[in-house]
């Protein structure tokens, strides 16, 4: 794997420029899913038509995110990352503003298409960032990715209590808002985004195989993906259904998720050059794990809310590690592979989910997340050893 860096770029400019593409990512798509519940009252559809829309998100992401992953190694991860974030943000203009199925489709499509390139591009970035510091830094990237999250949630819970306690037929003006703040930080991102480097897989001229740590990658990523997936996509639904509480009210189970992904992927690369990333991996399985069996067993909203904390804190640190390796070894396409299984979970996991609900119980339905979680735990054996993590730092 060969790579050149037309325009070597500042350090500190391109992680300001990268902290950017990650929390207007997570603003948006955290839009998307604070926004289900009132959704599900506004377009009159059940767990089945949430899983179609999940499906239709995920399905596109997955498609652009190959052809992402390739363009981003061939011509650069900036003009990649700048065309998909605003197809996510026109996305998400377009389902303020649906009051039909086929139409929130139709958006769930648009954002999927923007988000699944973007995810490959911003994290081509951040990786490349990392490789130019002495230090681990990507762990702070994901956080800003939930700081945004954190951000959709709480304007969704602020802007539907303003204009209707129920906020089911509200959710259009937090979700317009969040497009136009997207708006605006493209024009920030055309000034800020740096090139980044071009890849070529090749050695003597010859192609080279993509290498099967790749594989490894993908099973933990589909193994967290379906586990960090449903505590977003379904965090707020579990809530308002359990809790018996209003759609508005349920979002702050995405907040509990979110604010508790930031804490630990703030506090994630100082563990990291401590201890390595299989280790602090295996915890954040772990604590995951702890998570689910609130959100399996328990009722009241505080000790739901306790348990998506606690599944906020654990998957919130398994991501980025993850990532990371594919980026260093592999580079976009790599990293578009491991990528890819992840949202295979968000492709599979909601159809799964929605039917676990329909069937057994949004309880009984989380069952399968505290399941992959404690999957996580044995498969991290594939990342490296917490000497050799830190000899490679």
């Amino acid at each position: 794997m060969t790579t050149t860096s037309p325009n070597p770029m500042s350090t500190r400019t391109a992680a300001g420029a990268v902290f950017l593409l990650f929390v207007t990512n997570g603003m948006l798509i955290g839009g998307v899913g604070g926004s289900l519940p009132a959704l599900r009252d506004r377009l009159d559809i059940e767990a089945a038509g949430l899983s179609l829309l999940l499906f239709c998100l995920a399905s596109s992401a997955v498609v652009s995110m190959q052809i992402g992953g390739r363009l981003a190694d061939r011509i650069g991860a900036r003009p990649v990352a700048l065309v998909t974030l605003t197809l996510l943000a026109l996305g998400v203009g377009t389902l303020s503003i649906t009051s039909s199925l086929p139409w929130a489709i139709v958006a769930m499509v648009l954002a999927g298409l923007g988000n699944g390139a973007m995810d490959v591009a911003m994290n081509s970035l951040g990786v490349e960032v990392e490789q130019a510091r002495p230090k681990p830094i990507m762990s702070r990237f994901h956080a800003f990715w939930s700081v945004g999250n954190l951000t959709a949630a709480g304007t969704i819970v602020l802007i539907a209590r303003a204009f209707d306690k129920t906020g089911a037929a509200n959710v259009g003006p937090a979700l317009g808002t969040l497009c136009v703040v997207g708006l605006i930080s493209i024009a920030v991102c055309v000034r800020i985004v740096p090139h980044g480097r071009r890849i070529e897989h090749t050695e003597d001229g010859v192609r080279t195989a993509i290498p099967r740590l790749a594989w490894a990658l993908g099973l933990m990523a589909f193994c967290f993906g379906l586990a960090e997936g449903t505590a977003v996509d379904w965090s707020s639904v579990h809530v308002t259904d359990v809790a018996e509480i209003d759609p508005s009210t349920g979002a702050l189970g995405l907040v509990a998720v979110s604010g508790f992904m930031v804490v630990i992927r703030l506090l994630g690369d100082r563990a990291v050059a401590r201890v390595g990333r299989r280790t602090v991996v295996r915890v954040g399985a772990v604590t995951a794990i702890g998570g689910y069996l609130f959100t399996v067993l328990a009722h009241p909203l505080p000790l739901l809310l306790i348990g998506w904390s606690l599944v906020g804190l654990g998957v919130g640190l398994v991501a980025p590690q993850v990532y990371a390796v594919a980026g260093h070894v592999g580079g976009g396409r790599m990293l578009a592979i491991v990528v890819t299984f992840g949202y295979a979970a968000f492709l599979v996991g909601p159809a799964l989910i929605g039917q676990l609900v329909e069937h057994f119980g949004i309880q009984h339905a989380m069952i399968l997340p505290l399941t992959l979680s404690a999957c996580l735990v044995a498969v991290s054996a594939v990342l490296p050893r917490d000497e050799e993590d830190r000899q490679n730092r």
